[in-house]
Parts: C-alpha cells; structure tokens; sequence
C-alpha cells in the first residue's frame, strides 16, 4: 500500500454521515490519520486540537458552510483545502479558489482521484514523501502504464475500460493482499452502494483479457487477490 510516510492527518468535513465515513475509511484505506466533523462549526472547533495537514471540506453545509470555513482557516493557516460539492458550474468552483481552496472536486467522483489529489497538495506543500511508485509497473507478463492509462501484456496492447484499470491498478498497489469487493467497489467507482456482483463482472472481463498473463485469485465470500 503506498502510504505519506510520515503519517499525514486529514480533517474531513461533510454534513453527511453516509458520505463522511465513506471518506474517512477510504483515507484511512490509503494510509492516512483521519478525523472527520459533520459540520462547518465542528471542524473549526476540532482543527486546531487535530492540527490536520490536509482539510477534505464539502462546500454545501447547513450553518457555516463551506465557503465560510475556508475563510476562517486562511485567516490562521495556510494548510491545504480541497473542496467538495455537487455543484459543477464553474462559477462556483472559482469562488471556491478565490476564497483560498487549493482545489475543487466535483461529486460524484472517483476515490482514485480524490488520494491522488490528496497526495498532489501534500507534496506540493513539500512537508510529506510519499513512496515511489512508478508510473510504469509489470507484475507477472502484464505492464501498466499510470500515467498513459495503458495496459500491455508483452508487446499487445490490452484495451481495458477505465473501471478495468482502475481495479487493475488498485490491486496492483496491493499486490500479494486480498481486497474485499467493497474495498474494490470504493477504490474504482467511488462508491460501496453498488452490488458487489458489478467487482465480479469486471473483474471477469479483466481475466479473460489479461488470460494466463497474471493471477487474479477469488476467495469466497471474501474478495481477490492479484498474485505478486
């Protein structure tokens, strides 16, 4: 699992309790320190005991919203913010920015996205190394290519969907470990609401593309493993 090393502390807001422990067990998931609220006023409260280096705020709360939070952080802290909301129109994403956010996530999105703009700010305020991961990986006969979303068992290209590589990519982080469907379900569509026959399915697909090139093992009732 490619973690912050050292440990970075995430404060994530969200009004949402459904959506808050989703996030908070997915950070946790990727290797941080999470401490969640479920509003504006409790995450101004927490945050200078918690002392977060990261702040994952949703923008649409009752009370102080998220806009006003970012406004009160920036008058004592510069630490990274980034933005949550259902509201795609661009105006609101500048206002957004322009009140201090360094950057802007539109739901619904993938908690693939999410760590890595999570890991982009902590290493541009240069405070966390993070473990080399290589944009280009092979386990077994199969190459993935992270930066060029490309999948190539030796000189073929294998053409995946983009949910195919996102599990491809998750369980070659994990290589060696077995991941629950649910874990599989959050890593590449963001979410654990769906059944988790969709990890099958796909996960099928993936096998009969990538034939004897890699081992994918099932274990019942549990979830796979992709065999380092």
């Amino acid at each position: 699992m490619t973690t912050a090393t050292p440990e970075a502390r995430l404060l994530v807001v969200d009004d949402e309790p459904n959506i808050v422990d989703l996030l908070a067990t997915s950070l946790r998931f990727a290797g941080f320190e999470v401490a969640t609220a479920r509003n504006g006023s409790e995450a101004l409260r927490l945050a200078p005991e918690f002392r977060p280096d990261l702040l994952v705020l949703d923008v649409m709360m009752p009370g102080i919203d998220g806009f006003e939070v970012v406004r009160r952080a920036r008058a004592v802290s510069d630490v990274p913010i980034i933005l949550l909301t259902a509201r795609g129109e661009e105006a609101s994403r500048v206002a957004g920015l322009e009140v201090g956010a360094d950057d802007y996530v539109v739901k619904p999105f993938s908690m693939l996205e999410l760590v890595a703009r999570v890991r982009a700010q902590l290493r541009r305020v240069g405070e966390f190394s993070e473990e080399a991961q290589p944009e280009v990986e092979t386990i077994g006969a199969v190459q993935l290519d992270r930066s060029a979303r490309l999948c190539r068992v030796g000189d073929r290209l294998i053409g995946l969907t983009r949910r195919e590589f996102d599990l491809l990519a998750t369980m070659f982080d994990h290589a060696g470990h077995v991941l629950t469907r649910q874990q599989l379900l959050d890593a590449a569509w963001g979410t654990t609401f769906l059944s988790p026959k969709t990890v099958d399915v796909h996960i099928a697909a993936l096998r009969k593309k990538l034939g004897d090139a890699v081992r994918i093992t099932a274990l019942r009732g549990v979830g796979y493993r992709l065999e380092a």
